[in-house]
């Protein structure tokens, strides 16, 4: 299962492959949310796959709780993975947020000097850290749909049997999936259990692959001995809000 825990490979593999995006020009009411530059600088800064995590939900919870009109997402989302950095123990210099963000926004653009520049974002950092806390009420403990997609992958390989789960990869698809439904708000709106089954179920469906000893008429469902209140109707939709992620391009502003 060493594919579960490996999703920053994934993410660096992704950042290679996608072209960059200047994210001054993007339309953000569109539906496509700075996640997207929260990954990009998480994995920069070589963050932990659960930090960048939580950065994106400490982030979606704060604009689910205000007008995003009225704050720079970019330096909320910088905010986020400092305080993301402290929550995981996985902490982030905040020179190195500042610059990487500043890049990022800024292509090609040299690391900032030491100056007045300087002082004003990390200052901005700081207060923003601090805003943030007091607006999610200082509860920013995250309990993360992985542990639960990495306990329901291990307890599934004597069910596939080891050949076929070496031969396909569920895991890291799934994986990848769960990563990716970061992106989007929604996430907030199921618990971590049900989102790690919809994935996994998600991943099932991807290579075709059906779990031995379950029929498509049975009336209990493979996950139900992982979870016992998912009821079908959610579980597709959780499948749905997953998929339109990846259809939730940015709209680039003329």
């Amino acid at each position: 299962m060493k594919d579960v825990i490996d999703v920053m490979e994934l993410q660096r593999e992704k950042s290679r492959r996608v072209q960059p995006l200047d994210y001054r020009q993007l339309d953000f009411s569109g539906g496509f949310t700075p996640a997207r530059f929260i990954f990009e600088c998480g994995v920069k800064l070589h963050a932990q796959p659960l930090t960048i995590a939580t950065a994106t939900i400490l982030m979606h919870r704060f604009f689910k709780e205000v007008d995003q009109a009225n704050y720079d997402c970019f330096l909320i989302a910088a905010s986020t993975l400092y305080l993301a950095g402290k929550v995981k123990d996985d902490p982030l210099k905040i020179r190195d947020i500042i610059n990487v963000a500043h890049n990022t926004l800024h292509r090609g653009s040299s690391p900032l000097e030491i100056g007045d520049e300087y002082w004003n974002m990390r200052d901005a950092i700081v207060q923003a850290e601090l805003l943030i806390m007091r607006i999610l009420k200082f509860e920013v403990s995250i309990v993360h749909p992985h542990k639960y997609m990495l306990h329901y992958l291990r307890s599934m390989d004597g069910w596939l049997g080891k050949e076929q789960c070496n031969a396909i990869p569920i895991a890291r698809t799934a994986a990848s999936f769960l990563q990716d439904y970061h992106h989007d708000p929604s996430i907030l709106e199921y618990s971590p259990q049900h989102v790690a089954v919809a994935c996994i179920s998600l991943a099932l469906q991807c290579y075709g692959v059906r779990l031995p000893l379950i029929e498509d008429n049975d009336d209990e469902a493979w996950y139900s001995i992982f979870v016992k209140d998912l009821q079908k109707d959610k579980h597709w939709e959780i499948m749905e809000k997953v998929m339109e992620v990846y259809n939730k391009e940015p709209e680039i502003v003329n």
